[in-house]
């Protein structure tokens, strides 16, 4: 993919980058930035429709909105996941999705043209072991997509997902997990790429997705973790 995307790619392209700073943020910033994107960075609080709405106002003209989550996943044995967990993780990964898409979609629609990418993860395509919460919201992510995607689509907005895993970032793969040997023999076990996927590799993908050329794309989820779901 990254040689469709040719430069500047997003010039005169004013991106909304939600928790900017946490998991894929500070690399999809950099690549936005390089592609000649105006890019509104934001690290506030999605825990209301009122504070979206106030995220979105502020921003400005959105032409893509980039829908960032950072979350740290529990761990917790699927018979012992309380209804505060379940919860918690709902309403940071799931509850933000309709509240971004309810406050940025009206400008959308009355300009006939957007683009709306949701960095997701494949745990919601393939079973992980003590990831029962997490893999469940990141799939209601995903299935979100889909739905909204195929509906928004005769507005001219398109909705995609990037449903990645084992991709270099601070939020899941900090240094000290990468330099344990047992996450090394994961590696080699479980991803046939037999290395973490570069931040860089997945945002120049991302950057792709926000682009003019990929206006065709639809409610699709697009797998980046290194094979690692087609095992």
């Amino acid at each position: 993919m990254k040689a469709a995307l040719i430069p500047h790619a997003l010039q005169d392209t004013r991106i909304l980058l939600t928790h900017a700073s946490g998991f894929m943020g500070p690399a999809l910033r950099e690549v936005f930035l390089e592609q000649g994107a105006e890019v509104i960075a934001s690290d506030a609080a999605l825990d209301s429709a009122e504070a979206v709405e106030r995220v979105v106002a502020a921003a400005g003209r959105i032409d893509v909105l980039v829908v960032n989550l950072a979350f740290q996943a529990p761990t917790t044995a699927a018979t012992e996941v309380g209804d505060d967990e379940w919860r918690a993780v709902f309403a940071a990964l799931v509850d933000p999705l309709p509240r971004l898409v309810r406050a940025v979609t009206p400008a959308m629609i009355a300009r006939r043209s957007g683009k709306i990418l949701v960095i997701g993860s494949a745990s919601g395509l393939r079973g992980m072991k003590r990831a029962s919460t997490y893999s469940a919201a990141r799939g209601a992510q995903l299935s979100y997509v889909q739905a909204v995607g195929v509906e928004l689509a005769r507005h001219g907005i398109q909705v995609n997902a990037i449903a990645q895993n084992f991709v270099d970032n601070p939020t899941y793969f900090p240094a000290e997990v990468q330099a344990d040997p047992r996450f090394q023999e994961r590696l080699a076990r479980e991803v046939p790429l037999g290395r973490l996927v570069a931040a860089r590799e997945d945002a120049q993908f991302a950057a792709y997705l926000c682009s003019p050329a990929a206006d065709c794309f639809v409610g699709q989820v697009f797998p980046v973790c290194g094979g690692w779901v087609q095992r």
